[in-house]
């Protein structure tokens, strides 16, 4: 009888690892898609675009108080 069961628990074992490996394979290689990766790539180049166009506004701002200030302290002497 503990035979059976230990034959039934690996068998069962066996069948679980299996069907998981399985899914994670499949997850695997629909993220190494072409179409998956080019999304991807798209979503990042779009991202950098907003974080340089961002960070120039920010430049921009800073220069305008910058040159603010100079002018004030010019007007001051």
């Amino acid at each position: 009888m503990r035979r059976i069961f230990w034959l039934a628990l690996g068998l069962g074992a066996g069948a679980t690892g299996a069907v998981m490996a399985s899914r994670w394979m499949k997850r695997q290689t629909q993220k190494m898609a072409p179409s998956h990766i080019a999304r991807s790539a798209g979503e990042n180049l779009v991202d950098l675009s907003k974080k340089v166009a961002e960070s120039m506004q920010e430049g921009r701002r800073a220069m305008e108080d910058r040159e603010r200030e100079i002018r004030e302290n010019a007007r001051l002497d």
